[in-house]
């Protein structure tokens, strides 16, 4: 190990990746403590302590932007406008035909569909940016503001103009969005790992340093007893063995290549295999989830129906813990099916002249890929709905004083494994050792179903 960091720093590309990578990370994170013009950040602290202690969306935004939100910053929208329109696009080419054909005409065809990606992100820059304008403005007003938000300040200064604010907000948070966009691609390109995973990894390991701090102070204050803090230090490194074992999980299909003839030559038959993995659907699952409970907490305050309904979710935890659950397995199998296509892959297989052995080409192979999909999905759900509910009901026996939950996990350690596996390879590539010696197991990064690496 300390070898091959060593050898990190002698090969002079890697050595300027790493560097170009930290110095655009440290762009973002200043970026972070510059606010949003007319927005008073002393009252937007209060308003984002008072929401900590509420929940909802707001909580789950802050996660994924690095804590932005408490200042209200000009990158207060974070990544997550360029992450919904990666989706939306994602499940748009499994319907619409002309998506798809893109799709399949190779480097083109993805570069194409990343254009229309960058245009979906300003147009959700913008809407989000409109809504989140008009709800800062009336933040702390004197026409209930502070009985629903909790808070006495207002956010935004009487003397400060509405239709203003509202356009001066939207040009920057959308700026700061595409910025940070801007940042993500250039890492991809000239640096080490994918830009836009390491950038949400950079928001929430940030995010570490304060919850530590937090930690010391409860212990220090005897509300937090020292056997508690070893015990969640050991729970929490069980958690990421556990999440590495099995992101790094797959299930070989067996493809057996029939002997074929290309001019005067003959080529044998081979035999590979075809990964899929136990969880094909990655994050997606628990964020859909999650931001889908949160609605209730966050529109309780503009809905009169949502209110019964966020009263019964936070006087029972078991409830919204069950449906948390429950959605994280729907999801799973929604967001599987929508970008696994069995169909396709049996198509591919018998064109290259490959089958599985036992199974015959075409519909049965499809039939086969298909049932192994679906018991995979279960367990993958499985262990998503155990990786995002069981830390936060630890957290809540043990009463820690901050968030501790599954899904920003998932993200830090998927994002190491697969920014560690890049680098192994630069150096593998230029004959040096990987991290676990000459000798040892070469670290794998999550897998997609189509066989190919997930982009580091």
């Amino acid at each position: 190990m300390a070898n091959a960091i060593t050898n990190i720093f002698r090969v002079a590309e890697l050595r300027a990746r790493l560097v170009y990578t930290l110095v655009l990370l440290a762009v973002y994170r200043l970026g972070i403590f510059i606010n949003t013009p007319g927005v008073d950040r002393v009252a937007m602290n209060a308003f984002m302590a008072t929401q900590r202690k509420q929940g909802g969306l707001l909580n789950l935004f802050n996660l994924f932007s690095g804590g932005a939100l408490d200042q209200m910053s000009i990158f207060g929208l974070g990544i997550m406008p360029y992450v919904s329109s990666s989706i939306i696009f994602q499940l748009l080419a499994v319907v619409v035909p002309s998506l798809e054909r893109l799709q399949k005409e190779g480097a083109a065809g993805r570069q194409k569909i990343n254009q229309y990606t960058r245009y979906g992100t300003i147009g959700l820059s913008i809407v989000q940016g409109i809504g989140i304008a008009r709800f800062l403005h009336s933040l702390g007003r004197s026409t209930g503001g502070s009985q629903q938000t909790g808070i006495e300040q207002v956010v935004v200064p009487a003397s400060v103009n509405l239709v203003w604010f509202t356009a001066m907000t939207v040009v920057t948070l959308t700026a700061g969005t595409a910025f940070i966009m801007w940042l993500g691609e250039r890492i991809t390109e000239s640096g080490i790992g994918n830009g836009i995973s390491l950038i949400i990894f950079a928001g929430i390991v940030a995010r570490i340093p304060p919850a530590g701090a937090t930690l010391v102070e409860a212990v220090g204050a005897e509300t937090l007893s020292a056997g508690a803090v070893v015990g969640l230090l050991a729970f929490m490194v069980f958690i990421i063995g556990a999440v590495v074992y099995i992101e790094r999980g797959m299930r070989r299909i067996p493809v057996q290549y029939a002997k074929r003839v290309s001019g005067r030559q003959m080529f044998a038959g081979q035999a590979t295999y075809f990964p899929l993995k136990v969880n094909a659907s990655g994050v997606i699952p628990p964020i859909f989830a999650g931001a889908l409970l949160s609605f209730p907490s966050t529109l309780a305050n503009w809905v009169p129906g949502m209110s019964g309904i966020q009263r019964a979710l936070q006087a029972n935890v078991w409830i919204y813990n069950g449906l948390f659950v429950g959605l994280i397995i729907f999801f799973a199998y929604f967001y599987t099916s929508l970008t696994f296509r069995a169909d396709d892959v049996a198509d591919n297989i018998k064109k290259q002249g490959g089958y599985i052995p036992g199974i015959r080409p075409g519909r049965q192979t499809a039939d086969f890929i298909e049932r192994v999909l679906n018991r995979l999905t279960f367990g993958g759900a499985v262990y998503l709905a155990a990786i995002c509910v069981v830390p936060s009901v630890i957290a809540g026996v043990l009463s820690i004083p901050f968030y501790f939950g599954g899904t920003a996990l998932l993200i830090v350690v998927g994002v190491a494994l697969d920014t560690v596996q890049q680098i192994e390879q630069h150096l593998i590539t230029r004959n040096y050792e990987g991290f676990a010696g000459p000798r040892g197991p070469r670290i794998r990064g999550r897998i997609r179903n189509d066989g190919s690496s997930v982009p580091a």
